[in-house]
């Protein structure tokens, strides 16, 4: 038995509570060295004849990957507290894991095992409960439509007419977006992520002026207001986004710092290492996001920092009942900052969605006192790398992926932010080597996975464009030059989520063992029914026998709507290359 792969901590993804009564303990174990694993568990103060009186619960295998096999057990302990250890055997052997260590045989005192003190209701990690049946649709407001040219920035261009540069503007508004609402409807989106739209210098508007006021090239506070109205109207949540790492250059505080040096009220708003800043240096003497200098570092310690920024999380809530804050630069934020943003904001608004951008392992920002989820940037890069660079095989990303869900606690991976493309990254379809099949792939990992789906404007109707500011082109509103295909295939997607609850986060999720190196499957499943996604990234034709005993079972396909009828124990799948099904099964039997 290889005991160093044998990884438990008492926190975080490895023991949690799932809800107000369940916990969730989880532990790893190198890849197929442990035939079973039981858990051993109880009240620390309960005992018999000198001894701690324990449980033993047997721990199903949730998931594998290259180097580890995932443990779940969920068990209700009657007292909301627990002690306990693990039984992990192999061929050879069964030894007792506990918080000081292995034994032959189970310790006699609980004071040996690991100890969840007590299950907490004010501790249980909730993201709002709307998030997991979201479809996301991320608009950069300066690109979408603009539909008052009245207030257009001075220089605007005509609408798409030249490629997009980080200086031109395009007069992209509050009025375009509600001009557009029902497209919207007709996609199936019922959440709308803005990149930011407070007042500042640059088309993309992440160097904030003014965090209380918006920019006028999108509309006044009314216009704003009756956006969200509109969306509301329709059942569209919307979610605004928050740069508080860091102000713009003229940020008037910041103009102030400037001007006044360390004589200035507001040096303490920032992070100068000394007087007079300078501005253009390569790496300035004052912190920045990055070393750009246009865009310095705000101190999020100091209490009139935070009090102004607390002030304006609470103010687009309560007076445009906004739905989500998006925080932009979100790791580079003290955490006790973002502890206190949660308790203003969630006071004003309970089911608030409260959204960091992290690119990395993000957990401790999701213990349930910060975030409720993060952007899902793992999930980008794996299916990039499968069907874009086609770096990794399916297997590959099956592992990789694997290995991302039990990061974390399940309740975390529902609310999760999934994307494939954004403002900060090429288009999807530039991504692909401008191949629709490969798009289409795309997207049917990204509407059928587990977490909170997003769709950057345009991917659906085949925008291209490289890296920023190439991904930032005007929105095609001609329907005769949209890729109409596309649109249909998301649409499809999206409306099998809302139907087929398994598609939304119900369930549990897994991935199947193939023999094909471009093919993934993966089922998300309950006790009674299974939903199969089988995604071919190949360009072979293969075929996959359901690993399920199915007579007299009904399989149907959900893209296609046909059913097969259970006539014999399994059935052989047919996918084209580049080819896609899924799947449902209404049964109870278990999996071959």
């Amino acid at each position: 038995m290889e005991k160093s792969s044998i990884i438990h901590f008492p926190a975080d993804q490895f023991v949690y509570a799932a809800d107000n009564k369940t916990l969730h303990i989880k532990i790893h174990t190198k890849k197929d060295d442990i035939l079973a694993v039981s858990l051993l568990h109880g009240d620390q103060y309960i005992w018999e004849d000198g001894k701690w009186v324990y449980e033993q619960t047997e721990m199903k295998k949730a998931g594998s990957d290259l180097h580890y096999d995932y443990w779940l057990a969920a068990i209700t302990p009657p007292y909301r507290r627990s002690r306990y250890g693990f039984a992990l055997t192999n061929e050879k052997e069964t030894v007792i894991l506990t918080e000081k260590g292995f034994y032959d045989t189970p310790p006699a005192d609980s004071g040996y095992y690991f100890n969840f003190p007590y299950l907490h209701e004010s501790e249980v990690f909730q993201a709002p409960a709307w998030v997991k049946d979201t479809v996301w649709y991320q608009i950069f407001p300066e690109r979408f439509a603009n539909g008052d040219t009245t207030i257009d920035p001075e220089g605007t261009l005509p609408w798409g007419s030249e490629e997009p540069t980080p200086a031109n503007f395009f007069g992209g508004d509050f009025e375009g977006v509600i001009e557009h609402l029902d497209y919207l409807v007709e996609l199936g989106i019922n959440g709308i992520y803005f990149t930011p739209v407070f007042k500042a210098y640059s088309n993309h508007k992440y160097d904030t002026i003014d965090y209380l006021d918006l920019d006028p090239q999108f509309g006044t506070k009314e216009t704003l207001k009756k956006l969200v109205a509109e969306c509301h109207k329709r059942g569209i949540r919307v979610m605004l986004d928050a740069v508080f790492n860091h102000s713009g250059y003229y940020f008037p505080p910041f103009q102030d710092v400037l001007k006044n040096g360390g004589q200035s009220q507001y040096k303490d708003w920032f992070h100068p290492h000394s007087f007079p800043l300078d501005t253009k240096a390569e790496r300035p003497n004052y912190e920045t996001f990055a070393f750009v200098g246009a865009m310095p570092k705000l101190n999020t310690k100091n209490a009139d920092v935070k009090n102004y920024l607390l002030k304006v999380a609470k103010y687009w809530i309560e007076e445009f009942n906004i739905d989500g804050w998006r925080l932009d630069v979100a790791n580079e934020i003290d955490h006790q900052f973002w502890r206190e943003f949660r308790q203003a904001v969630k006071t004003v608004k309970p089911d608030l969605y409260i959204l960091g951008e992290v690119w990395h392992n993000s957990m401790p920002w999701l213990r349930g006192d910060q975030f409720d989820a993060v952007m899902n940037y793992p999930f980008t890069t794996n299916v990039l790398n499968l069907l874009a660079a086609k770096t990794i095989t399916a297997q590959q990303f099956a592992d990789n992926m694997t290995a991302v869900l039990h990061s974390y606690p399940s309740t975390v991976n529902t609310a999760a932010f999934n994307l494939v493309g954004s403002h900060d990254t090429p288009r999807i379809l530039t991504e692909c080597g401008d191949s629709k099949d490969h798009v289409k792939l795309v997207f049917t990992l990204l509407f059928t996975f587990i977490g909170s789906p997003c769709l950057y404007y345009g991917d659906e109707i085949g925008l291209n464009g490289e890296m920023d500011p190439g991904c930032r082109k005007c929105m095609i509103w001609d329907v005769e030059k949209q890729d109409r295909d596309i649109f249909s295939h998301v649409q499809k997607l999206i409306s099998l989520r809302k139907s087929e609850k398994l598609l939304a986060n119900e369930g549990e999720l897994e991935f199947l063992k193939t023999d094909f190196p471009g093919l993934v499957a993966f089922r998300k499943f309950t006790t009674s029914k299974s939903v199969i996604v089988l995604v071919n990234a190949s360009d072979d034709e293969v075929f996959y026998t359901l690993p399920y005993s199915l007579k007299g079972q009904l399989v149907r396909n959900l893209y296609s709507n046909e059913d097969f009828a259970g006539e014999a124990d399994t059935l052989q799948v047919k996918l084209k290359g580049l080819d896609f099904s899924i799947l449902s099964i209404d049964h109870a039997n278990p999996i071959l």
